[in-house]
């Protein structure tokens, strides 16, 4: 394409639009933006080799030349629509205006600085305000050159890369209109609908019929005339009124999570015009930070497929990535770094998984990976919460304050990235309940033997064991480990997990059974336990098996072992106090056990980065991996 035909389309896109010519002058017009844009050519053959020579160093992703056009200055001008009838009126004056005002600043730069510009205006026979458009695209067009020619390899480099300018990304193209007489909850309804309904396990099922159930009701109820009381999960308070969008919406959002776990799900989701129905939703609820990560876990799931990668890039979902990967809320800043990554097949060989997250590193990086460090939360935990910094006394507005060395919401990424940059850190999220009441999925009774093969498989397929590596665990999440380990040792495919694994953390493991689960036993009536409780209380037999044969696996293995047990009980609610995981549950019978003065919550959250909880865990890494590290 030619620069002139070039500036033309740039001109529609980014400079303000005038009521249309007439055609006795449209082609006069040509001519003359062909004139000045010959002009620009002559005087300017210097700038625009300079700017070919930046477009190729962008694309090849220098960070430095990123850096350096960052430092300069800038004046841009929005997106204007075509729409003829907005090109009239009280904006369009104000716009007029504003690029007059413009235009003289401009001007008066370039004769100063003698450019080839200053007396190149009197040529041209369009409006004043229109000539301040050419001097901004001259200062610009670099990054809407590289926003419409990136490929999607370079467009997924950029967005991973740090720092990268918003510019670089198109803004995602206008979404089709809704069905007449629709909603975003009915075609969400539709979308469930279309997807197979057969061969599904029981929970997948359990969500699809969740789902499309309060759909019907809740449209019922909103034609007029049905009475709903409230179906599955609803209050019975609801029986007068329609069933909340939102929670409509959400049921279909957790289905829609499990469907998109399968790719021949995936498939249809795209072909029915998922991708952009999504997208609606994710624009629609920026204020619900749940609806958006279930949106994001789908997005995830459905990068894992290779084959869709163009069609999510199409639909303009990168420069969403983008924006919340720069997010300072770190679920949501992980959950785009983990799609993200997913579409990423030129640097990252590995896939992420639902539930497994990257903390670090969330972007391409020159720094060598070494070694990997995996946080395994415990019951009732999560990726991210379980391992934030331990809540104090001091004002809310410090612990919210943006400086990391006061207060962080996740020490592993926050914390031990920077001491140890060469680690990769992975964090895994799995549901659990303390009781069957509370069970996402009634039909989902997992027991540690089931999660931890489930889980050794997403970690394997995100090249966990290519690398030396060490386990961190708090409560049941150390139970989890321990069955990792047992089951990969009886798999040749698995075997590099065991000889790469240099060593385990375990805070407030109950190796040998837990109070939380007597409790629990003895209250049956009101908790209902969950499988995961039962299976920590002391007379399991699973326990007991699992704590005597990896004693006997570990017994000529070159493990590492730290042990952190808490000293003081625990809260449970406003009247329970409780020692969850006493002194000698603890013991796992090799390795050091370190007794803290915190309760079961706190043994892995950090008071700072000083404190010794801390301090002795980054010690342990360090030495662990010294050998590693230094290679």
């Amino acid at each position: 394409m030619s620069l002139a035909a070039y500036c033309i389309i740039c001109c529609r896109r980014i400079g303000t639009s005038t009521p249309p010519p007439k055609s006795n002058t449209y082609w006069r017009d040509v001519r003359n933006i062909i004139k000045f844009t010959g002009s620009l050519i002559l005087g300017g053959s210097l700038f625009i080799t300079y700017e070919v020579l930046a477009l190729k160093k962008s694309l090849t992703l220098d960070t430095q030349v990123v850096e350096r056009e960052k430092m300069k200055s800038y004046i841009y001008v929005h997106t204007v629509s075509l729409d003829k009838r907005e090109n009239h009126g009280i904006t369009y004056q104000a716009r007029k205006e504003l690029h007059k005002a413009v235009r003289k600043v401009l001007a008066t730069s370039a004769r100063i600085l003698q450019g080839p510009f200053a007396d190149t205006f009197s040529t041209i026979d369009i409006e004043d305000h229109e000539c301040a458009v050419w001097l901004l695209l001259s200062k610009n067009y670099q990054y809407r050159i590289i926003a419409q020619a990136c490929d999607l390899r370079t467009l997924i480099g950029l967005a991973r890369s740090k720092d990268s300018d918003l510019r670089f990304f198109l803004r995602p193209p206008p979404l089709p209109s809704l069905k007449e007489d629709s909603s975003i909850e009915e075609e969400l309804r539709q979308l469930l609908a279309s997807l197979p309904q057969t061969d599904l396990d029981e929970c997948i099922q359990y969500f699809t019929s969740l789902a499309l159930s309060e759909s019907s009701q809740s449209l019922a109820a909103q034609k007029g005339g049905l009475w709903c009381f409230g179906g599955n999960g609803l209050p019975y308070a609801e029986s007068f009124g329609e069933v909340p969008s939102a929670t409509v919406e959400m049921f279909c959002l957790e289905a829609l999570v499990k469907h998109s776990e399968i790719p021949t799900h995936c498939d249809k989701i795209e072909a029915n015009g998922g991708l952009q129905l999504l997208q609606r939703l994710y624009q629609l609820h920026k204020d619900c930070p749940k609806v958006q990560r279930n949106i994001m876990r789908i997005l995830g799931n459905m990068a894992l497929n290779e084959h869709l990668h163009s069609t999510i890039v199409r639909s303009g979902w990168v420069s969403i990535l983008v924006e919340a990967i720069k997010s300072h809320h770190i679920m949501e800043a992980s959950h785009a770094a983990r799609t993200l990554a997913n579409l990423d097949r030129e640097t990252v060989q590995d896939k992420y998984q639902d539930g497994v997250y990257v903390l670090h590193p969330q972007y391409r990086t020159s720094q060598p990976i070494k070694a990997d460090v995996l946080f395994i939360h415990g019951l009732m935990g999560a990726a991210f919460k379980t391992w934030r910094q331990q809540d104090n006394d001091q004002d809310l507005t410090e612990k919210v304050s943006e400086d990391e060395t006061k207060y962080t919401t996740c020490w592993p990424k926050s914390w031990l990235a920077r001491d140890c940059p060469a680690l990769r850190i992975i964090s895994v999220e799995y549901d659990t309940s303390l009781s069957d009441w509370r069970a996402r999925c009634p039909m989902e009774r997992k027991s540690i033997a089931f999660r931890s093969n489930e889980l050794l498989r997403k970690l394997r397929a995100a090249g966990v064991g290519d690398r030396p590596m060490i386990w961190v665990s708090h409560s049941m999440g150390g139970l989890l480990v321990k069955k990792m380990l047992l089951e990969a040792s009886k798999k040749p495919e698995m075997n590099t997990i065991i000889n790469n694994t240099r060593g385990i953390i375990f805070y407030s493991v109950p190796h040998h059974g837990s109070h939380l689960a007597e409790y629990s036993v003895n209250i049956r009536y009101l908790l209902f336990p969950s499988l995961e409780v039962k299976e920590l209380s002391k007379d399991s037999p699973a326990l007991k098996t699992l704590q005597d044969d990896f004693l006997e696996f570990a017994k000529d293995k070159n493990f590492q072992v730290l042990s952190f047990v808490e000293t003081l009980p625990t809260y449970i609610g406003s009247m329970i106090k409780l020692h969850v995981v006493p002194l000698e549950s603890a013991d796992l019978g090799i390795g050091d056990l370190i007794p803290v003065d915190v309760n079961h919550l706190n043994i892995c959250k950090p008071k700072k980065k000083d404190a010794f909880l801390y301090q002795r865990t980054l010690r342990f890494i360090r030495d662990t991996l010294a050998k590693d590290l230094e290679n």
